[in-house]
């Protein structure tokens, strides 16, 4: 019933829309304040334009770039990341996430950065997240560089799949990054 609800400009809508679920969970109802706890900014990652898309990529060797049949996205990948990695930040460091607006009074720390491969490598049939990220701690001039990264094996190539190998690739490349920012 909900799909017949759900329009995609001229093609036949996905049984299904995919989605990132955190491994970590908030509780519910906990108070974190800016005078107990570090802050620290999280921006909604630059993408190359094959992320910009609602559809997972698929790499056929060195150019060649498809889609996953039937698979699209919720919302752009590049926010559902940065949705996710704010919430693990919080639940692994006990840091306060503030949105862009709410940093004007208290920059904290700044994480930016970009999302550089978000799909499947069909070459070795893994699902793979890959992001560039540059840290800015607290009023310091300086930007620390790293770049993440997880692979995990998918089969067969289908949304179902792909979306628990991607969701799992990325929760692993977000808690890399929550123990590189730290507490």
């Amino acid at each position: 019933a909900l799909s017949a609800c759900i329009s995609f400009g001229g093609g036949k809508p996905p049984p299904s829309l995919l989605t990132l679920a955190p491994a970590v969970t908030l509780p519910v109802g906990e108070t974190r304040s800016t005078s107990t706890a570090a802050t620290i900014t999280i921006g909604v990652p630059v993408v190359p334009q094959e992320l910009a898309a609602p559809r997972v990529p698929v790499h056929q060797g060195g150019t060649a770039v498809a889609y996953v049949k039937n698979a699209q996205w919720v919302e752009p990948p590049s926010r559902l990341f940065a949705r996710l990695l704010a919430d693990t930040v919080t639940a692994k460091t006990g840091r306060v996430v503030l949105s862009n607006r709410q940093s004007q009074l208290d920059p904290g720390a700044r994480l930016s950065g970009e999302l550089r491969f978000f799909g499947v490598d069909a070459a070795s049939g893994e699902a793979v997240v890959t992001f560039d990220a540059a840290l800015l701690r607290g009023t310091s001039p300086v930007f620390e560089k790293r770049r993440f990264e997880a692979r995990v094996p998918v089969a067969p190539v289908e949304a179902g799949p792909v979306g628990a190998a991607l969701n799992q690739a990325a929760n692993q490349v977000a808690a890399q990054i929550a123990d590189w920012v730290g507490p």
